[in-house]
C-alpha cells in the first residue's frame, strides 16, 4: 500500500526532528562552553609557532575543560549554564515527543491515547522552560537592577513556551477524543 500524503510528510518531518534532536544534544554537549565563550577569545589565537589543524584540537579540549570551569566561573556564566542546560534537556524531551507522535502518524494510526500522553509531556515541558525563563528574567532583574532584562530572549521565551504549551495540550484533548471516538466506531458494526 502507498504511503498518503500525511505520511509522506510525516516521513520528511520525522527527519527533521531526527537532525534537531541530534543537534540538540551536541548543542547541551556545549553548553558550558559556549556560555564561557567571552573570555576565550585570546585562548584560542594562533601563536606563529602553530599550524592552523591545532586549533580545532585547542578549541575541543577547551569546550572540554569548561564543563569544570563553568561552575567556578562568575554567577553569571553559572546561571546562563543552568538555564540553557534546562531548556535544552526540555527541548530535547519534546523532540523525542513529537517524534512518538509522528510515528503513530506513518504507521497510518494517530489516533491513540499514547499521542495525548506524549503531548501532555510536551505541554508540561513548554510550561517548564516559560517558568525557568520568567525565573531568569526575574534574576536578571534583581542581578543588574534594571528593566534591561525585559528586552531579552528570556522575556520573549515566557510568552512563547506558554503558548505552545497551551496548543500542546489543545492537540492532546483532541488526540484522546480523536482516540475515544476511533475505540467506539471500532465496536459497532
Amino acid at each position: 500500500m502507498s504511503a498518503s500524503n500525511v505520511q509522506k510528510l510525516a516521513g520528511v518531518l520525522k527527519v527533521l526532528v531526527t537532525i534537531t534532536f541530534a543537534c540538540n544534544l551536541i548543542a547541551l554537549a556545549l553548553v558550558p562552553g559556549l556560555a564561557m565563550m567571552r573570555g576565550f577569545q585570546e585562548l584560542l589565537g594562533l601563536s606563529p609557532y602553530e599550524r592552523y589543524w591545532e586549533l580545532p584540537v585547542r578549541g575541543g579540549v577547551l569546550f572540554l575543560r569548561c564543563w569544570k570551569w563553568v561552575w567556578f566561573a562568575g554567577v553569571y556564566d553559572v546561571v546562563l549554564t543552568i538555564f540553557l542546560l534546562f531548556c535544552g534537556a526540555c527541548t530535547a524531551v519534546i523532540l523525542w515527543q513529537a517524534r512518538r507522535v509522528l510515528d503513530t502518524v506513518l504507521a497510518g494510526n494517530p489516533f491513540r491515547k499514547e499521542n495525548g500522553a506524549s503531548l501532555r509531556r510536551a505541554a508540561v515541558c513548554c510550561y517548564l522552560i516559560s517558568v525557568a525563563a520568567l525565573l531568569r528574567v526575574l534574576w536578571g532583574l534583581t542581578y543588574y537592577g534594571s528593566i534591561a532584562p525585559l528586552l531579552t530572549y528570556n522575556a520573549l521565551f515566557v510568552p512563547i513556551f506558554f503558548m505552545g504549551g497551551l496548543l500542546c495540550l489543545v492537540m492532546s484533548a483532541l488526540f484522546c477524543q480523536a482516540a475515544e471516538l476511533k475505540a467506539e466506531n471500532d465496536l459497532t458494526i
